[in-house]
């Protein structure tokens, strides 16, 4: 089974360039053999031309030296003699006619046989008239005297050597065409497969790029183009590469991201058990309570005791709803902020005091170091972050610990228009494998230590997010065994809000 055929580029161009030579060279050899026969027909005519006035000018001044006999006895009686002289001075056989169109007389030697009475009748309109018999030609034209006919002068010439040379320049061209023909189509088929192999490199070059092979250089460097078109691919290339590679990372990302919502959703269904679990205890106790306030009403102790029992789980019951609540509405309804100028260290002073007696009851000293400034934030998200934080610090402290707070305007250049707050504890720190997830929401660095102490994993995603809805930013900036160090980035005005 033969395949079909099929003519390449090469062929193609090739077939091409061929044809185009051949037209050139035919057109050529064509216009300037017309211009040879053309001139040489010019030239003929215009000789011709001087004869035919010369030959008149000779037979009307020998008519006039003869005293104006009438033209057919004059003809007959001088026309062998003017015939002669007339074939001498011009270097051509020539024949005299008669008005009536009978030979008068010739310098040939013998009277060639030619049929010219058309020519004759021709010339008695007062026209020239050729006539062409292989290589001899005949060119005729009327004898005047004035206004009166005195006969017919022939020439006979010979159009053998004009022939000849038209030959020859035809056979001329014919090789000199031949050989521009060859050279030019070698030329033209070595320059044509030289740019059909760059582009047969170039279709390779995309054949590898489709294979997922990307380009490390351009493939090609030319300055026309071809070489824009190779500089063009290998900027695809690259583009594609960059794309293929970008879009390898997003699937990394995404499966990662599926696993951190598997991992998740399991972390939500633990702390829907947790969270369920947590408030049962503060119900239970509050229940436990108020069954006893009913059976010993009349026992003053206990119903004090009670009574501040019910009040403490009363205040764990209502932080527990009020932190998931508040986290739930940023999630799912953009929880509003409404962003001023806020004096700082007054606002951070309310919040030492709101934790001082916490901090007393857990035996924490808290130290601070705040100079005045203002932030663009909402003072009541801000101070939601703060009590987070010394909360935190407070809750996670070793007992006679110290947590510090402190405050001071960024003098980095990347750092600009931002106001940096660091809080800082002598707790226990953080683990390593921790470190990364403590902003998640429902994460706890121990469930046990966070249910001593009333931790639901809330407290930190809280933060997280209300930094980033002041423009701000919140980071763990040191951890270890002497304690955690958490630094708060927020803007000094308006210009300075990141996103």
């Amino acid at each position: 089974m033969t395949g079909k055929f099929r003519l390449g580029l090469k062929g193609k161009m090739s077939l091409l360039l061929a044809l185009l030579l051949v037209f050139v060279v035919t057109c050529l050899s064509v216009l300037v053999l017309s211009g040879i026969r053309e001139n040489q027909r010019t030239l003929l005519e215009q000789s011709f031309t001087r004869q035919a006035e010369a030959a008149n000018l000779r037979v009307r001044e020998e008519y006039l030296t003869e005293g104006r006999m009438p033209p057919e006895r004059f003809m007959k009686q001088l026309g062998q003699r003017l015939a002669v002289d007339l074939g001498a001075q011009s270097g051509m056989a020539v024949t005299l006619y008669t008005v009536d169109g009978s030979i008068a007389g010739t310098s040939l030697p013998f009277q060639p046989r030619a049929d010219v009475q058309d020519a004759l009748q021709i010339t008695a309109q007062g026209q020239s008239a050729y006539i062409t018999e292989g290589d001899q030609l005949l060119f005729l034209a009327p004898l005047y005297n004035a206004e009166q006919r005195l006969g017919t002068v022939q020439f006979h010439a010979s159009l053998a050597e004009q022939n000849a040379f038209y030959a020859r320049i035809r056979r001329l061209f014919l090789l000199v065409g031949a050989t521009v023909l060859g050279i030019g189509f070698l030329i033209g088929y070595v320059y044509v497969r030289r740019q059909v192999n760059i582009i047969d490199r170039l279709n390779r070059v995309a054949s590898q790029i489709g294979r997922g092979d990307y380009l490390s250089a351009p493939s090609v460097v030319r300055k026309d183009e071809l070489g824009e078109l190779a500089q063009g691919i290998y900027k695809m290339s690259r583009s594609i590469s960059t794309s293929v590679g970008a879009l390898h990372e997003e699937k990394q990302k995404l499966l990662e991201t599926v696993g951190r919502l598997r991992e998740l959703e399991q972390q939500q269904k633990q702390f829907i058990g947790n969270i369920s679990h947590e408030l049962k205890t503060p119900l239970t106790s509050i229940i436990a309570y108020s069954d006893l306030l009913n059976m010993y009403s009349d026992d003053p102790a206990l119903l004090d005791d009670a009574g501040r029992r019910i009040h403490e789980e009363a205040q764990r019951l209502y932080s527990l709803v009020e932190k998931a609540l508040q986290l739930s509405a940023m999630d799912v309804y953009e929880f509003e902020t409404h962003a001023k100028t806020v004096p700082l260290r007054p606002l951070l002073e309310e919040a030492v005091a709101r934790l001082q007696g916490k901090a007393d009851s857990s035996k924490v000293t808290i130290h601070t170091s705040l100079v005045a400034g203002e932030v663009w934030a909402d003072p009541e998200n801000v101070m939601h972050i703060m009590l987070n934080l010394l909360d935190n610090a407070v809750k996670y402290n070793r007992p006679g610990g110290q947590v510090h707070l402190l405050n001071y305007t960024a003098a980095s250049a990347d750092e600009a228009h931002r106001m940096i707050i660091e809080v800082a504890d002598t707790g226990f720190g953080i683990p390593e494998d921790a470190v990364s997830r403590i902003f998640d929401p429902f994460y706890t660095v121990s469930r046990d230590r966070s249910r001593a102490s009333g931790g639901t994993g809330l407290g930190l995603a809280l933060v997280r997010n209300l930094a980033e809805k002041q423009g701000g930013t919140v980071q763990l900036s040191e951890t270890g065994p002497n304690g955690s160090r958490f630094r708060v980035e927020l803007p000094l005005d308006a210009s300075g809000c990141k996103g």
